[in-house]
């Protein structure tokens, strides 16, 4: 038996404006699981696989990630979070991103991500989109990490 862990979001989004949008339409949703925002995909790696208190090390997480980072693409984090020998295999992603490309997000569902949303250019459908997926947070089940 597992004790019930807090989730933590991790948001991975390099837009100020978006991310904070982000944030205030999960929270409206009524969802109050601590969310750590990075701006690039460095320190976001880092943190998710590294640090004491970061997912692979210290339970569940949901990730939300941009594919346009300064520093690299979403689709390499992705790939190394999806990896087979990652401990973070199971954590469940949602990626938001501007691309609505076919290929895109065939290529994402097939690295493993479990959500593909597309921001609306249009700030009222955006925010709509993102109170559903705060929705949509406060139930879904999330795994732990693999601890063996």
């Amino acid at each position: 038996m597992s004790s019930h862990q807090t989730v933590n979001i991790v948001m991975i989004e390099d837009d100020e404006g978006h991310a904070r949008l982000i944030e205030k339409n999960i929270r409206r949703a009524g969802v109050n699981n601590p969310i750590r925002h990075f701006l690039e995909g460095t320190g976001a790696l880092q943190y998710l696989f590294d640090a004491p208190d970061g997912p692979a090390r210290n339970g569940p997480a949901l990730v939300l990630l941009d594919l346009n980072l300064p520093d690299m693409s979403g689709i390499d984090i992705l790939q190394r979070m999806k990896a087979k020998d990652s401990p973070l295999k199971r954590t469940p992603v949602v990626v938001l991103t501007t691309t609505d490309d076919k290929v895109e997000i065939e290529r994402c569902y097939d690295l493993g991500a479990n959500v593909y949303i597309t921001k609306p250019v249009n700030y009222e459908t955006f925010a709509q989109a993102i109170r559903q997926l705060g929705l949509f947070l406060s139930v879904i089940q999330v795994p732990d990490p693999d601890m063996d």
